[in-house]
């Protein structure tokens, strides 16, 4: 164990890791823009070119904020999902809210040749994916809340959940295969994620669900520590297993839900980010685990964010590409490890 000296040490250290990292974000591009004028902008002062106010507010400081509430988000539903399924393998999108989110976005971009013309004009609009992906993740959150309510065994809701998301990429596939190569085009670029793009009233609701999920979160530290040694164990505490359940399902839907619905599936972030925050503190503490797992999922995304941009050329990768080149070998790495000392 890690004595709190030690934990304090590595807070500070993740946080100034953090603060630098979100500076260098919004200093590349392929305009430069002198580091000073940047402080400048950032304490609200003038700066000496215009177009370098709108450059920095208008969309390198939504896309540096959103990566941070995107990489929070996502690590703590995937730590929420591992514990409660107690699978180290389970991720945020376990439940098949990406896949209810795709089918939604699906039928708007794929469909739209079949739908109104008022509706299909939609897709134009970034809220109307917004909008067609977060009513997909809501379906697919109340019928798994309605199985939750039939079944006793949690490993059965895991299976139900991944039932649901082959269920809803069937029916993908069925709407690709009929779609013109435009409809696939955009949809292609949607399921690639990306951080930018987003105004900053999307920006104040995407923060704001992060919030009010990492709220509910925080609620069931204490179970999810209970939990660590099963159901038995957890209700023999005086612990609600059911409502609790319940509020980690909800939370984790607000979550990857609302991610889903703003930048689209990002891959890796939430499987692999809660083992690196257990390693790093050497704890299985919820407590401490809630705040590392949230400052290590906004720093990797801030880091991958950076390598996407592929500073020094005007280009921007895929952020999806990115994160799953970086978690994919620490995915497997952490497994390699697990087996060895097993």
């Amino acid at each position: 164990m890690i004595n709190s000296k030690k934990q304090t040490y590595l807070f500070s250290l993740l946080l100034a890791l953090l603060i630098l990292l979100f500076f260098i974000n919004i200093s590349l591009g392929s305009i430069t823009i002198p580091n000073k004028e940047i402080l400048k902008g950032l304490f609200n002062q003038k700066m000496n070119k215009e177009s370098w106010e709108i450059i920095l507010y208008n969309f390198r400081l939504p896309k540096a904020i959103t990566a941070i509430f995107v990489g929070m988000a996502l690590s703590m539903s995937g730590l929420l999902m591992q514990t409660l399924f107690r699978n180290p393998l389970a991720g945020p999108y376990v439940l098949g809210l990406s896949s209810g989110a795709s089918l939604g976005v699906a039928f708007l971009i794929l469909g739209s040749g079949i739908l109104p013309s008022f509706i299909s004009n939609l897709v134009l609009s970034s809220y109307g994916v917004v909008f067609a992906s977060g009513i997909g993740s809501a379906l697919v959150l109340i019928l798994v809340l309605f199985v939750s309510q039939k079944l006793k065994d949690t490993m059965s809701i895991l299976i139900v959940g991944l039932m649901f998301g082959s269920l809803t990429a069937a029916i993908v596939s069925v709407l690709t295969y009929f779609s013109t190569a435009e409809e696939l085009q955009k949809f292609t670029f949607w399921s690639l994620g990306s951080l930018a793009n987003l105004s900053w009233n999307e920006v104040t609701l995407l923060a704001l669900l992060t919030l009010i999920g990492l709220s509910l979160s925080f609620l069931v530290i204490k179970p999810l520590n209970a939990l660590l040694l099963g159901e038995r164990y957890a209700t023999s505490l005086g612990i609600n297993f059911k409502k609790t359940r319940i509020i980690i399902i909800v939370a984790t839907s607000i979550l990857a839900g609302s991610i889903t619905a703003f930048v689209g599936p990002i891959a890796f972030i939430g499987l692999a980010v809660p083992h690196i925050s257990k390693l790093i503190f050497q704890t299985s503490n919820h407590f401490i685990l809630f705040w590392s797992t949230i400052l290590i999922g906004a720093i990797i995304l801030l880091f991958c964010d950076i390598i996407a941009q592929l500073p020094g050329s005007d280009l921007t990768l895929p952020i999806n590409a990115i994160t799953s080149m970086i978690g994919a070998p620490i995915v497997i790495w952490l497994l390699i490890r697990k087996k060895r000392f097993s």
